[in-house]
């Protein structure tokens, strides 16, 4: 029902229904962005899914508003929605390599549901899928488009692409049931690396994500360093370029992230073993790290307890020994760090436990939240759609009981959230 409401007495009166619908959210607190802090309480305009004006109440306190919902956050901050640039939606932590050859993507697609919802509870309203089947990450894109399902925006990478035996390459099987597993997006050679990448984009990813070294829960066990060779990773680059596209490489060992680095590759996940000579190489190229540090918290939490075969468990002590030292180490020599978490190999949900990571590694509050925010929507190419509150951006709010600046714990407690000017039940 359309509404007025006048802010001294939060009067509700009916009036005659308006061509937009329009929100109106009363905030104890705001935080347009990290940079900008704090600014006090204050009346937000939301029409048609976009923020229209954030007034201070007090210059506005008398007036009266129409609106077809007032939500009253009085007593919360509300900042902005925040972005996660590592995701599996369609995964969950702790099962077996072999269902790969038991499960049908459909069952990926149910679970994808149930973890899109569970992430944006938590207050990540835009995320990146960072490898799912053919098609799911990208229906799960279309669903929560369209507010058909609850969770974030999208933005899909499908497949990675994977060298023959890669991380992202089937392993672990028979020969015969490799091949009626394989994905298609193995390639040998710069130019069947660039047929892949043209494959990917006719598909309908939004990015390309490549395993540009060995995994921590792949079953090959032939280490995490560089396993593309130079030329195919600035194929790979150059041709998602020329397309528009940006790429995300998984990387642990040094050498592989500075090959991906040297060649283009725009954000480096995971990062594991970065040293001195792959970041001054990061830093030049302006390559952004996405550290996942969660991802190794759910790792060392199923560890030696018969989840993982013997070959994870070697590689993954030594991505444990090595955990927070890439954020440590990139701050220090300035390279960009965004908000990401690998979601998946933990539970999805818990997304926000990556801040206090972040933190304890080195990064101020402002600086982490930044890093889920502005940074990430940056990294994105979204900066003036995403990661701010502001007149002309998209309505991704979410509200916490206190200031995350002074508090960042306070974003792993999420009390609600609007997504594309819809909140989330």
């Amino acid at each position: 029902m359309f509404k007025k409401i006048l802010l001294t007495t939060a009067c509700l009166l009916a009036s005659p229904a308006a061509q937009a619908e329009t929100t109106i959210i009363i905030a104890g607190n705001v935080i347009p962005d990290a940079a900008t802090g704090p600014i006090g309480k204050s009346v937000l305009t939301v029409t048609d899914g976009r923020i229209v004006s954030v007034q201070p109440y007090a210059s506005v306190a008398g007036q009266e508003f129409v609106a077809d919902m007032i939500v009253d956050m009085s007593t919360k901050t509300v900042v902005p929605g925040l972005i996660d640039l590592h995701v599996h939606l369609t995964s969950d932590p702790g099962g077996d390599y072999r269902d790969e050859a038991v499960e049908p993507d459909e069952w990926g697609m149910v679970i994808g549901v149930k973890n899109a919802a569970l992430t944006v509870k938590a207050g990540f309203t835009t995320v990146r899928e960072a490898g799912s089947a053919q098609n799911t990450g990208y229906a799960l894109r279309r669903g929560t488009a369209a507010g058909i399902i609850d969770g974030p925006r999208i933005v899909a990478a499908g497949p990675a692409l994977s060298i023959v035996g890669g991380h992202a390459d089937v392993s672990g099987f028979r020969p015969e049931v490799l091949r009626a597993l394989d994905g298609g997006y193995t390639c040998t050679g710069a130019v069947e690396c660039a047929e892949k990448v043209r494959k990917a984009s006719r598909m309908g990813a939004d990015i390309i994500k490549i395993t540009a070294t060995g995994g921590v829960l792949s079953q090959q066990g032939r280490g995490l360093e560089a396993h593309f060779s130079n030329d195919e990773l600035k194929s790979i680059a150059d041709t998602a370029h020329s397309l528009g596209l940006k790429v995300m490489a998984h990387a642990h060992g040094a050498r592989g992230i500075e090959a991906a680095s040297a060649a283009g590759i725009d954000t480096i996940d995971h990062a594991t073993f970065a040293d001195e000579a792959a970041l001054k190489v990061m830093k030049a190229k302006g390559t952004v790290l996405v550290p996942t540090l969660m991802a190794l918290e759910g790792v060392r939490e199923r560890l030696g307890k018969g989840i993982f075969t013997p070959t994870v468990e070697v590689k993954a002590k030594q991505a444990l020994e090595a955990a927070g030292r890439q954020v440590t180490r990139s701050k220090a020599m300035g390279v960009p760090i965004a908000f990401g978490t690998d979601a998946g190999v933990f539970e999805h949900g818990r997304n926000a436990g990556e801040f206090a990571l972040m933190v304890k590694a080195g990064m101020t509050n402002g600086e982490a939240l930044a890093s889920a925010t502005t940074v990430a929507a940056k990294t994105l190419g979204m900066e003036t759609e995403i990661g701010r509150i502001a007149p002309g951006y998209s309505a991704d709010l979410i509200a916490v009981d206190s200031n995350p600046l002074t508090d960042i714990r306070t974003l792993e407690k999420v009390q609600w959230v609007m997504v594309r000017g819809r909140i989330i039940k």
